[in-house]
């Protein structure tokens, strides 16, 4: 049965309340503190210290320190005045005591539970806000590129024009001189005698002198090298038909078979965490998948997949979609250290399983410059750098 503390001490102010309770020669690390507005308990086997308050503290303002042989509770009251006894009038009455003490471990597990949602709702609004980042970026890039496709376009058109106006001109130039020389001919050919060697020009029935001109040539676009004359029309039109159907297979896929929510990369990858979590690993990478042919440059989604491939032992697979992840994950900041991380920790477990221990160990050894307090990885690297020395010649 624990021993009851009572020799405990505390001294007060206007709006704070120190509380000294000796520890009586035990571990500090063996303390166990709960606290709550009204209620304050601490455990330190064998002993037991427990305390309804005389009023109302900030629970969450107030600590607690540990050392030199006592614990100090330093509290802030919530409404300012003087107590003058510490415990309420109702410590005693047992009843009271268990209902204080049960609505205490109710409210901190309350408490707990919204910590948690909120941290899950942050969590979940930073995930929306990588996703619009990335989704804006890429819309960007191909602006960018269109623009660049543009203004490319406009060159070409223009260089084009004026080319044709280059042509043109040549052409009347060449009518020009043609006509000259003609004239110069017929001029010439009626001074002859009948009978002579010299032939006037090609007249038509009506006598009249043709003019020369120019032919536009236009030839039929090929997709093969080869001329149409050398070539098996039936054969090319049944391949190209069949590449045009390998093309457009996935595109027409997420086009008809997939509703308006499912073109969401959000949902799908919301999706896929859902089937990883559950433990259908091969539901997931479907839905990675099709969020990948809707956002390609999303590294969460290539993370994520590679996640599932180590767990299938799909260990090359595994290694290629981290390696596509941490190329997306650019810049590096902040926000994207922690996938940073764990992309470089599935992939140097990938390359240990493939007993490529060395590869492993640098990306063991990267991801502990992002996270260099991470007990897991420096424990798993510690192994990872036995696993090489012991396999070293001597």
């Amino acid at each position: 049965m624990p021993l009851s503390v009572k020799d405990c001490t505390w001294e007060e102010t206007d709006s704070l309340l120190w509380i000294t309770i000796p520890l009586k020669g035990v571990n500090a690390k063996k303390v166990d503190i709960f606290s709550s507005e009204e209620y304050l308990k601490v455990n330190y086997p064998p002993y037991f210290f427990e305390c309804l308050l005389a009023a109302p503290v900030e629970d969450c303002r107030g600590f607690a320190q540990i050392g030199d042989g006592v614990i100090i509770f330093k509290l802030i009251k919530k409404c300012p005045g003087f107590w003058k006894n510490l415990h309420s009038s109702d410590s005693n009455n047992k009843e009271v005591m268990k209902n204080k003490r049960d609505e205490a471990l109710l409210k901190y597990q309350k408490r707990l539970e919204d910590e948690a949602n909120e941290k899950n709702d942050i969590k979940r609004e930073h995930g929306k806000t990588a996703v619009n980042e990335m989704l804006k970026i890429e819309q960007l890039e191909r602006d960018r590129i269109a623009k660049i496709k543009d203004e490319e376009r406009k060159k070409a058109t223009e260089a084009l024009e004026k080319w044709k106006e280059e042509q043109r001109s040549l052409a009347e130039k060449e009518k020009e001189k043609l006509l000259a020389e003609n004239k110069s001919k017929t001029q010439h050919s009626k001074r002859k005698k009948p009978g002579s060697i010299f032939e006037s020009e090609p007249k038509d029935k009506s006598g009249i002198v043709r003019e020369s001109g120019n032919i536009t040539v236009k030839h039929t676009p090929r997709v093969f090298p080869t001329p149409t004359r050398e070539s098996q029309a039936e054969q090319e039109e049944t391949w190209l038909k069949k590449q045009a159907e390998a093309r457009n297979a996935i595109q027409l896929s997420l086009d008809n078979d997939l509703s308006e929510k499912e073109k969401n990369p959000q949902w799908l990858l919301d999706k896929g965490n859902s089937y990883f979590s559950s433990g259908d690993f091969q539901s997931a990478i479907n839905a990675y998948t099709c969020a990948i042919h809707l956002a390609p440059k999303l590294p969460t989604l290539y993370s994520n997949r590679g996640a599932c491939h180590l767990k299938l032992n799909n260990l090359f697979k595994c290694i290629e979609d981290c390696s596509k992840a941490l190329d997306l994950m650019y810049p590096l900041v902040q926000q994207n250290a922690s996938s940073r991380a764990r992309a470089l920790v599935r992939r140097g477990t990938a390359f240990c399983m493939l007993e490529m221990y060395i590869e492993g160990l640098k990306d063991y050894e990267a991801a502990l410059l992002i996270d260099p307090k991470n007990q897991a990885i420096q424990s798993d690297a510690q192994r990872i750098r036995k696993v090489i020395q012991a396999s070293e010649p001597v």
